[in-house]
């Protein structure tokens, strides 16, 4: 990703591999300079915290996470060697335990991640300008897959407060005309974890704020032999899961939801429309609008970008980036973070039925477009893309213009989208994962 051609400059002039990579290093870092100074201006204007104030506390403070910091660190590890990985870990844990001492002596929260964000900066720049050949290509391309991850969540946070300034009104009733016609999920799995106690509740809401770790889990068995080899894959799990975070909260200023703890439930406050979710579903208003809401709750429901990353990790959990078979406790792995991620989305009352079909539509379309680029666009790809594009602005055009049909018609509006649903799985099943039969070998004449 950040390694150029060493042919090239004017006349047949050649330009070194440490020129090169520092060019393209260079031009990287200012453009995401340019674009967190413009986020900080944003959120400074309308007082949330922004993406520099953020790194500065990773740096010099109280880290917000413990898990994207590691995670970004865990992915960077994969571009070193043995030697040099323990070094990179062990330095970011001791960095982290001598700031904890003094935040603990200044009576400060227990908190990690100051260390990995500073090892993750040496590593860079250490690569880039000193180390060469293979060392260098793989430490910076596997550093700046850690920066990326962490940058992201900084982005993904003022994101969410720009929701709030371009959403004042809220479009979920509307969307819940539709979870009526999908079975009410959101309710029935709030009802269940109530019922299952607060065991249950722990494991998953743990999976569902530690996503980024089952990211990082994949994609370092999908990298495991760049180090060995020197080759990097055309696509892994991480250019995935960037493309939907990049493309997905796009969606969060189209159409502002907050989901069912809030606008149903007593999370909402004032604004609530009543006190209903998790036990009692609300009556049925077959003239929804807009509600206006609270100037702190994000609009970042619709799509649920958890089930879009969630089902991203199923899918890379399946096989390697050479189509060989993953290991059987991969392959379960990602199964239970997939079924946990939804069951915690609708039980915990963030998303509603119709948001995880529209996030997982998503994933699908994007995962299409990106899958095996050896193939190039070929009618099969072309077909998948186009299907899943107009199959997700499909979903929410009728969700947002005719969700009175889903009221007045609930069951078969409920298994039109269901069915569709099936149909494109099925499609991108048979597309990238069916195991199509050899063809058969002519028979040839009989010799006379």
């Amino acid at each position: 990703m950040l390694l150029d051609d060493p042919r090239s400059g004017v006349g047949g002039a050649r330009r070194s591999p440490r020129s090169s990579t520092r060019v393209r290093t260079t031009a990287v870092l200012s453009a995401g300079a340019v674009v967190l100074i413009a986020l900080q201006i944003v959120a400074a204007r309308h007082h949330f915290t922004g993406p520099l104030e953020s790194l500065w506390a990773d740096y010099t403070g109280t880290p917000k996470s413990f898990t994207v910091p590691w995670a970004g660190l865990g992915l960077a590890l994969i571009g070193l060697s043995w030697r040099r990985r323990f070094l990179a870990a062990g330095a970011a844990l001791g960095i982290d335990l001598i700031y904890q001492a003094f935040r603990s002596l200044d009576g400060g929260p227990l908190a990690m991640g100051n260390g990995p964000v500073i090892v993750l900066t040496g590593l860079i720049v250490l690569a880039a300008w000193k180390w060469d050949g293979k060392d260098r290509g793989n430490a910076v391309h596997a550093a700046a897959l850690g920066i990326l991850l962490v940058l992201s969540s900084k982005i993904a946070d003022v994101w969410l407060g720009i929701t709030v300034l371009a959403g004042p009104k809220v479009l979920d009733q509307h969307i819940v005309l539709v979870d009526h016609a999908l079975g009410d999920p959101s309710w029935m799995m709030g009802q269940l974890l109530a019922w299952l106690g607060s065991a249950p509740s722990a494991v998953l809401h743990w999976v569902y704020i530690e996503l980024p770790m089952g990211a990082m889990i994949v994609t370092i068995w999908q990298l495991r032999n760049v180090v060995k080899t020197g080759e990097w894959p055309r696509h892994y799990l991480v250019r995935t899961f960037l493309t939907i975070g990049l493309i997905g909260p796009i969606f969060y200023i189209v159409f502002p939801v907050v989901g069912p703890m809030f606008a149903f439930g007593h999370d909402g406050g004032a604004f609530s429309l009543g006190d209903y979710w998790p036990n009692v579903v609300p009556p049925v208003n077959p003239n929804p609008g807009a509600l206006p809401f609270d100037h702190y709750t994000p609009r970042n429901c619709m799509p649920s970008l958890h089930t879009a990353w969630a089902l991203s990790i199923f899918i890379h959990s399946r096989r390697d980036t050479e189509g060989n078979p993953a290991p059987r406790w991969l392959r379960w792995g990602g199964a239970f973070w997939l079924l946990a991620t939804l069951s915690a989305t609708l039980g915990f009352g963030y998303h509603y039925g119709a948001d995880l079909v529209a996030g997982a539509v998503l994933c699908l379309t994007i995962e299409s477009a990106l899958r095996a680029p050896e193939r190039g666009w070929d009618p099969a790809r072309i077909r998948l893309v186009g299907a899943g594009a107009v199959l997700f602005g499909a979903l929410l055009l009728s969700y947002r213009y005719v969700s009175d049909f889903y009221a007045a018609h609930p069951l078969p509006a409920g298994f039109i989208v269901l069915g569709l649903l099936a149909a494109f799985v099925t499609a991108f099943y048979r597309t990238w994962f069916a195991q199509l039969p050899a063809p058969a070998t002519p028979e040839l004449p009989a010799r006379v």
